[in-house]
């Protein structure tokens, strides 16, 4: 997840070097690379991938309120 974050962080600060891979498409990949590696930890630690969504969604809405 460390080399995916630093990816999208230079994505973000967009510095002349990296402009040619700067595209949508670039982008997608790298957060679609978080989702489809958090997805395979949880199964390699033996967690169900849904469960743990579910888990965060109901922690994602009690910040909202808060």
């Amino acid at each position: 997840m460390g080399k995916v974050f630093g990816d999208i962080c230079r994505w973000e600060r967009n510095a002349p070097k990296d402009k040619e891979i700067h595209n949508d498409k670039e982008l997608k990949k790298e957060l679609g690379n978080i989702i489809i590696s958090t997805i395979r930890w949880c199964d390699d630690l033996g967690y169900d991938p849904e469960g743990c969504i579910e888990i965060a969604k109901e922690c994602q809405k009690n910040f909202k309120k808060a």
